[in-house]
């Protein structure tokens, strides 16, 4: 049985938790998934699924297991947030990115349809910049057939140089086993 509860949400550096566990963050597009995968990791409701993209505005610390933290950072790209909300979300995540000495994966959740963007990239450099593994899980493979599934992984290997990039599905569950299984990899990484 998974055990997983709540420590806090903040924004501000000063108000991180000190649990001095290995961590493991969380982000994504505002209607990429995240809170549902991130419930699929957990087998429970730990993450607030909304109707309404760009609700969670915090970075939420959660205790999984006592053997990590689980950081659900706030979605990106959601248009109706002002430029000022858009530069205050940049500068938590790169604050937190920048600052956490035990993070040992970041999680980048992107719908399996969606092309690799500008934002993605950014990620993705960002993660390469701090020395700190990503890994990709691309959501709502349950919507594609398999065969159209296959050919989207075939598109972003062409595209992108990825090594840890698993189609996931929250709804069915598939591929969330082999996700855990990468994270529990870095976690136990000296």
């Amino acid at each position: 049985m998974t055990f997983v509860k709540y420590i806090k949400s903040c924004i501000l550096a000063k108000d991180y938790p000190k649990t001095g566990q290995p961590e493991i963050a969380f982000v994504g597009r505002s209607n990429a998934g995240k809170s549902s995968l991130i419930n699929g990791i957990a087998n429970q409701k730990i993450a607030h699924v909304s109707g309404t993209p760009g609700k969670t505005r915090l970075l939420s610390f959660f205790n999984f297991n006592n053997e990590f933290v689980l950081v659900d950072m706030p979605g990106y790209g959601f248009a109706e947030r002002s430029h000022e909300e858009q530069d205050e979300w940049k500068v938590m995540i790169e604050s937190y990115l920048s600052t956490a000495e035990k993070l040992k994966a970041l999680v980048l959740v992107m719908d399996i349809r969606r092309s690799w963007s500008e934002d993605e990239k950014m990620i993705q450099e960002f993660s390469e910049h701090i020395g700190v593994p990503l890994v990709v899980a691309l959501t709502k493979a349950d919507k594609l057939s398999r065969s159209q599934m296959m050919k989207r992984m075939e598109e972003f290997d062409e595209d992108i140089v990825l090594k840890h990039k698993y189609p996931v599905s929250s709804l069915k569950k598939d591929g969330i086993d082999d996700l855990k299984k990468q994270l529990y990899k870095f976690i136990n990484r000296k």
